[in-house]
């Protein structure tokens, strides 16, 4: 592969939560009907230009996990259910995430389409970690980074999140924001 191909194109939707560290997307190869196996594999290849470590699936399905593994890249599966109590699910995540970061990975976490049940996934993992004191907070954080206001079924994942017993580490100042602005919404 060669020229501008050989550096892949960026997953839609990708927003950095944590600078450098922890980003979200939509599925690689876009979602469902819109999906293609070879913008699939520019955005893997952008994700290992990238220097990603681990991609963190949130599908319901395997979808795209052989593809990871054709291409090397370390992938994990939690499929997250549209409704029910995830809290099993959701402190899985939170800890491998957790896991991932501590050790100087590069994580992505996506779901079919950046919606409520990833940016939902994400804030309640800022909350459990302790990189963000409350869940208004966390919510409001998220939204401003992904530019995707938070449903019910997102805002039930951060109540779920407080309700987990905490890792009892983080600091705010590891959160940043990619909004308009730059910075974190005022507290």
């Amino acid at each position: 592969m060669k020229g501008k191909w050989a550096t892949g194109i960026p997953p839609r939707n990708f927003t950095w939560v944590i600078k450098d560290r922890l980003a979200v997307s939509e599925r690689p190869g876009g979602f469902a009907p819109n999906h293609r196996k070879v913008r699939r594999q520019e955005e893997i290849i952008w994700l290992q230009v990238q220097g990603f470590t681990r991609v963190v699936s949130l599908l319901p399905s395997s979808h795209n996990l052989r593809a990871y593994e054709e291409r090397e890249l370390p992938s994990v599966h939690f499929p997250l259910a549209a409704s029910g109590d995830t809290r099993a699910v959701l402190l899985e995540v939170f800890r491998d995430i957790h896991t991932r970061l501590h050790h100087g990975e590069r994580v992505l976490v996506h779901q079919e389409e950046l919606g409520d049940r990833t940016v939902g996934v994400v804030a309640g993992f800022l909350l459990w970690s302790g990189r963000l004191p409350s869940g208004p907070q966390a919510t409001t954080a998220l939204e401003h980074m992904t530019g995707h206001a938070l449903g019910p079924a997102g805002r039930e994942l951060v109540a779920y999140a407080a309700q987990l017993p905490p890792v009892g580490t983080g600091r705010a100042a590891d959160v940043q924001a990619t909004g308009p602005s730059g910075r974190l919404p005022s507290e």
